[in-house]
This record gives C-alpha cells, sequence and structure tokens, in this order.
C-alpha cells in the first residue's frame, strides 16, 4: 500500500508556502485548527476533504486572509488566490481583480506624455499587458471592455469565466483556487485543467472534481484538523485510502476479539477469586490453625486477589483502548440504502412532454421523457440550462408554449436549503410528509444513515455531509413520492463522500432523473441514457 508522509513527501524547510503549529479558534470559541502543521511543495497539489472540514479557511490562512492565535505562516509576496464566489467582492473593478489596474494607469499616464519615473517603474517589463490580458479574456469568451467594469455587474457565467483568465494569466509563485470547476461548463475545465498542468511555481487547488484530480501530482487530504498527503493522481489516492480503510476495519476486528478474550479472562479471574475467598473463609471458620497465621494468611490472599483482580481488568481496559483508537481510524462513510417503490414509472408512461415551448430570453427548447429514463441537460455557461430546469417545474415562467409535467417531481437544490434550520430532522421530513408517523421517518432516515438521537438534531446543527443526507432524506420521502427527480449541478458543492451516497441513492431511484451536470464521471455513474445539449 502506498504509504503517505506524516506531513509532506517532498517539501522541505525552506518551502514557500508553510503553516507551523497554527491554532485558530472562531470569536465563539469554535477550534477550527490546533497545532496545524502543512508544508506545500512544488507542482500541482490538490487538498480534499469532507464539507465542514476546514479547507477553504485553510486557504485563507494560507492567503494571509485570517491571522492565526498562535503558530506562523510562511508565503512569498507573489501569491494569488482565487475565491469561491467572486461577486461578494461588487465594488472591485475587474483590472484590480487581474492585479493589472495600477500597470494600466501607468501606461495611460505615460501615453498622455508622463516622464514620471514611478510609472516607469509601475510598468516594468508589462509593456503589453493589456494585450496579453484581452487576448487571455478572448480565450475563455469574455469582451475586452470587462476590464472597465466591476465585479458585481457580472453575471454568474461571466465571473466564473473571469475567474478562469485570472488562472490563466497569473504568473504567480503560489496559485491556491476553491473550487474553481464550479459552475465551469465542459470547455472551461478543460481550459482550467491544462493552464494547471502546464504552469511552473506552486497550486493548490481545494477541488472534488475528479477529471482535475486525475492530473495533479500530489494529494493533501484535510481530515479531523490534521493533513495527510497522498500521491496523486486520484486513482493512486483512492487505492490508498482503500487499502488504508481495509487495515483499520481489520484492526477493528482484531480488537473486537481481545477485547472480548480479556473480558472473558476477567470473568474467570473473578470466579477464581470467589473460589479462594470461600475456601479461607470457611478454613477460618474451622479454626484449622492459629489465628495470627490465618490473618496474616488472609491478608496475603487479599492483597494477591488485589492486584490479580487488578491485572485483569488493566487489560481488559487497554484492550477497550485499543478498540476505540482502531474505531477512530475507521472512515464514516454508511451508504445510503434506499429502495421506495412509490418512486418507480413504468417503462413508456409519459413523465414530461413540452408544447411549442419557448423560454425566458427566447431560447426554444423540447423535451419529451418517458418511463424511468436518465437524461442530462448540458452545455456551455449561459445556455439557459437552469432557466429550462427551473420553467419544466414551474419556478419560472415560459415566455411561450406549454409544460405537460404529469408525475409529482422535486429539486435538489445545489445550496442544499431545503431544510428550516430551527426544525429536527425528523420534523423537516414530516414537513414534507405529513402523513408519516415518527417512527416510520425514523425508520426510513436509517437507511440515510441517521439514525436515533441524529434524527432529533436540528438541521442547522448538521455538518455538511449529514445535512446533505438529510436534505435528501427529505427529498425522496416527501409525499407524494418524487417520480422526476431534477438535479441541477448537483456535485458543485458536495463533498467526495457525499458525491458517492448521491450516486448510491440514484441508482436505487425508480423514477425518471433529469440532471443538469458538467461533471463527466457523475453522469457516467448514475446511468445517464440520452444527453441534451443546449446552446448549438
Amino acid at each position: 500500500m502506498p504509504s503517505p508522509g506524516p506531513t509532506n513527501p517532498n517539501a522541505t524547510s525552506s518551502a514557500a508556502l508553510r503553516l507551523s503549529d497554527v491554532h485558530l479558534t472562531w470569536p465563539d470559541g469554535t477550534p477550527a485548527f490546533a497545532g496545524l502543521d502543512l508544508l506545500v511543495p512544488t507542482g500541482l497539489n490538490a487538498l480534499v476533504g469532507d464539507n465542514g472540514t476546514g479547507k477553504s479557511t485553510l486557504l485563507r490562512l494560507l492567503s494571509g486572509d485570517l491571522t492565526p492565535q498562535q503558530g506562523s505562516v510562511t508565503r512569498p509576496a507573489d501569491l494569488t488566490m482565487l475565491r469561491q464566489d467572486l461577486t461578494l467582492q461588487a465594488d472591485l473593478r475587474v483590472e484590480e481583480f487581474l492585479g493589472i489596474a495600477a500597470i494600466r494607469r501607468a501606461l495611460a499616464a505615460i501615453a498622455e506624455g508622463s516622464m514620471d519615473p514611478d510609472d516607469y517603474d509601475t510598468v516594468g517589463a508589462d509593456w503589453d499587458v493589456e494585450e496579453r490580458t484581452v487576448a487571455t479574456l478572448a480565450r475563455v469568451g469574455l469582451p475586452d471592455d470587462v476590464l472597465d467594469r466591476r465585479l458585481g455587474e457580472l453575471s454568474g457565467g461571466e465571473a466564473t469565466r473571469l475567474g478562469l483568465a485570472a488562472v490563466l494569466g497569473s504568473r504567480a509563485d503560489v496559485l491556491l483556487l476553491d473550487e474553481p470547476t464550479n459552475n465551469l461548463d465542459a470547455d472551461g475545465r478543460r481550459l482550467l485543467a491544462e493552464a494547471l498542468a502546464t504552469r511552473r511555481g506552486t497550486t493548490l487547488v481545494v477541488t472534488h472534481d475528479r477529471a482535475l484530480l486525475d492530473r495533479v501530482e500530489r494529494i493533501a487530504e484535510l481530515r479531523e484538523g490534521r493533513v495527510r498527503w497522498y500521491p496523486g493522481p486520484f486513482t493512486a489516492y483512492d487505492e490508498a485510502v482503500a487499502a488504508e480503510q481495509a487495515a483499520a476495519e481489520q484492526a477493528v476486528r482484531t480488537a473486537s476479539a481481545d477485547l472480548r478474550r480479556q473480558q472473558h479472562d476477567l470473568a474467570d479471574s473473578q470466579r477464581v477469586l470467589a473460589a479462594r475467598k470461600r475456601f479461607a473463609d470457611k478454613a477460618y471458620a474451622n479454626k484449622r490453625e492459629p489465628r495470627v497465621v490465618m490473618k496474616l494468611r488472609k491478608r496475603s490472599a487479599q492483597v494477591s486477589a488485589g492486584k490479580y483482580r487488578a491485572l485483569h481488568e488493566d487489560r481488559v481496559e487497554q484492550a477497550r483502548d485499543r478498540l476505540t483508537a482502531a474505531e477512530a481510524r475507521v472512515r464514516d462513510d454508511d451508504p445510503i440504502r434506499v429502495d421506495l417503490a412509490e418512486t418507480e414509472v413504468p417503462q413508456g408512461r409519459v413523465v414530461l412532454d413540452t408544447h411549442d415551448l419557448v423560454l425566458r430570453g427566447g431560447t426554444p427548447f423540447e423535451l419529451s421523457l418517458r418511463g424511468p429514463e436518465r437524461v442530462a441537460l448540458v452545455g456551455p455557461n449561459g445556455a439557459g440550462k437552469t432557466t429550462a430546469v427551473a420553467t419544466l417545474l414551474g419556478l419560472l415562467p415560459a415566455e411561450s408554449g406549454e409544460v405537460d409535467l404529469r408525475v409529482p417531481a422535486r429539486l435538489l437544490p445545489q445550496r442544499l436549503d431545503l431544510l428550516d434550520d430551527e426544525l429536527s430532522v425528523v420534523d423537516n421530513v414530516r414537513a414534507l410528509a405529513p402523513s408519516a408517523t415518527v417512527q416510520h421517518v425514523r425508520a426510513r432516515l436509517a437507511r440515510f444513515g441517521i439514525r436515533g438521537s441524529a434524527g432529533d438534531r436540528t438541521a442547522g446543527g448538521l455538518s455538511g455531509g449529514e445535512r446533505f443526507r438529510a436534505t435528501l432524506a427529505a427529498l425522496l420521502l416527501a409525499e407524494p413520492a418524487p417520480q422526476l427527480l431534477v438535479l441541477d449541478e448537483p456535485t458543485n458543492n458536495l463533498d467526495r463522500s457525499s458525491v458517492e451516497r448521491l450516486q448510491e441513492a440514484l441508482a436505487a431511484h425508480r423514477g425518471a432523473l433529469l440532471v443538469v451536470s458538467h461533471d463527466e464521471h457523475f453522469l457516467a455513474e448514475v446511468g445517464v441514457t440520452r444527453t441534451i445539449e443546449l446552446g448549438q
């Protein structure tokens, strides 16, 4: 089995990007990291981990957006970070985001006759910076006048493409990227992967995108506040994790057997001691030896019995500790087991039809779904995929034409905001299935890996993976059961474990599926039978 290094297989103390004994606690007292060490080597590196483990927080520490309460951060001055949501920086000008604002101002001043040495120093060797930037923008489908706009003036697709342009044009020694493929179409993902694979310097990218992970040199996994490094690409990482998991499960079986053996030995020792005590008490009562001798013998026997009992109790406690440690190494990736007959759609039954449908914006759209079909809706950014889905479900009005939806349908939202944060998981499910009893809901939730008291927790207190399971349970257990399930970029905000759980659930879904996704691996795993491409 591949053996990952304790911190990093290739980094040295002179690494350009380094965290040493970093402690970070949020204002409410919640610890984010305690004693975190990390060395990031040169080359293309990925950072993976379950939702909520702190991947984005770690990037913010590396970039300087966050300052730890304790420990040190080493970073070069030449560092660029691409965040998930650029439009949150609404007032930032595009030229500033791309880091060329000062050079453009200096070039404009020189063009007007400025002889100020500071202007020439600012330009340096970048006399063609605007031409290069415009060429990069054109490469990702953005006009050159976007340079004079603000981030808040961009559409979601334009912001995504601007982020891609920033990566393509970056000459920074260190590049940090947080989920850069979210919302990128297939062509954009290809451009990004090619750019990252050929750039020099150090790159650390947070991603769940399989195609991108298949190109990285190393994968850092953030788990329980610690980072472990594995060899890339993803297939090597997956094999290493599987081997570790198999070894951990074997260790649990061995530790469980040892604990049972030690408990059995303790019970045997207690029976032996009880028999000795009965014999000693009988001898004392019969006064077979002088009283002083019998007292000394009894006291010695008590001391010996105490040591004997303590020895076996200590062995039991050690065995229990070994079992606890072994169980902690096993990943909690319980599969989802769903077999909902209510979602079944017979072969050939009409699920959905459109009649002369024109989407908002003037795009004609025709779709006919029959039986348990699995249809992928694909196309470049801005082609109207989300608009089409919203129109089909009645969430947006059509410009003209009709949608004939003949079965119960549900949408799995990207942001997993289906749940009421103030309600328990059980009550959230019952809100969508009011006729179901609490016992029935609990039994169904167990098949989604939500057992016992976990169902009583409020949705607002769930981790990312738990919230995903609860959302999926509420969606599939709703009344009436969805015979058409619609998913709009479902893998964008899900960690690897949650994507695998979603694939399991969809494999058991007996109804029709309509999936908007650029994730080719995911579409293959869920068994898409037909692909419709918008924007042709």
